[in-house]
């Protein structure tokens, strides 16, 4: 294995203890000591540990154990399943020896600071976790394994797996309760999408024009995109259509959209929100981790 290869992982490593550790400290700061069960196999130990007294950590890692397991078998990949069982063993070990070192009271008694900043620190480290090819285990393996086994969309196997933990944690605590893990649960899927896919400053532009060259120059001239062209046909009209591609900064729209109405005012134009744009003229395009 290469010095650059081994850096990289190291680095990959690094930042998923850091996510997981985040995710730890969101649990047993936040959500722990305020009885928010936001789904997850973590939930579900959380609820037993409020019966037991067992620690939540050594739960979570415990059943883990078969769907790591059933994840090595269905889901394939050996960087995936490396990577979660990393990050599962950190997040368990770093949830429970945190009791060692910290008073388990949490930081405030305020149900919505604890709701809003567990799921802030929550989603930061789920976010980081996923960025860097690992998952944290638990339910996650479980949605991956019921969308590749009965074609359920991942969004609806997440909601399905995480719906009954928050169910039953209305049960154990009360529906109020229930109801903040709810708020936990958008909260932290919204934070993670944001640390996993940017914040979505690129836009991609798809333009039906009849002048396509007067569109294409200008935008070469004046933004120093690239674009892309190629011929369609309008299924109404039968009319063969000049389509051209191009992808811009948040920044530039406005320009973009002065461009086109000055170069062909009577073009289609129809503008969407890409999360990351890799190649000439943005990102670099980096090779397999």
């Amino acid at each position: 294995m290469s010095t650059k290869r081994l850096f990289s992982q190291a680095r990959d490593y690094a930042v998923i203890t850091v996510g997981a550790s985040l995710q730890a400290l969101a649990f047993f700061l936040f959500l722990v000591p305020a009885q928010f069960a936001p789904g997850g196999l973590s939930g579900a130990a959380q609820i037993v540990n409020n019966y037991t007294g067992w620690p939540i950590g050594a739960m979570v890692l415990a059943a883990n154990i078969p769907l790591f397991i059933l994840g090595s078998k269905f889901l394939g990949g050996r960087r995936f399943l490396a990577r979660t069982v990393f990050a599962s063993v950190v997040f368990s070990v770093v949830l429970d020896a945190l009791a060692l070192f910290l008073p388990r009271g949490g930081v405030t008694h305020d149900p919505v600071l604890n709701a809003l900043y567990g799921a802030l620190l929550g989603g930061i480290g789920g976010g980081l976790v996923i960025r860097f090819q690992g998952t944290s285990g638990g339910t996650e393996i479980v949605a991956r394994l019921l969308s590749q086994r009965y074609s359920i969309p991942l969004s609806q196997s997440y909601m399905y797996t995480d719906a009954v933990v928050v169910f039953i944690s209305g049960l154990a605590f009360s529906w109020s309760h229930a109801l903040y893990a709810l708020l936990v649960l958008y909260v932290w899927g919204v934070v993670t999408d944001f640390v996993v896919e940017g914040q979505g400053v690129i836009r991609a532009a798809m333009i039906v024009t009849n002048h396509p060259e007067a569109v294409a120059n200008q935008i070469m001239a004046d933004l120093a995109r690239g674009v892309t062209a190629w011929t369609g046909t309008g299924m109404y009209t039968g009319q063969g259509k000049h389509v051209l591609y191009c992808v811009v900064t948040r920044s530039e729209l406005a320009q973009l959209k002065a461009i086109i109405h000055e170069a062909d005012p009577d073009a289609f134009v129809v503008i969407g929100v890409a999360h990351e744009a890799l190649g000439e003229g943005f990102k670099k395009l980096a090779g397999e981790k």
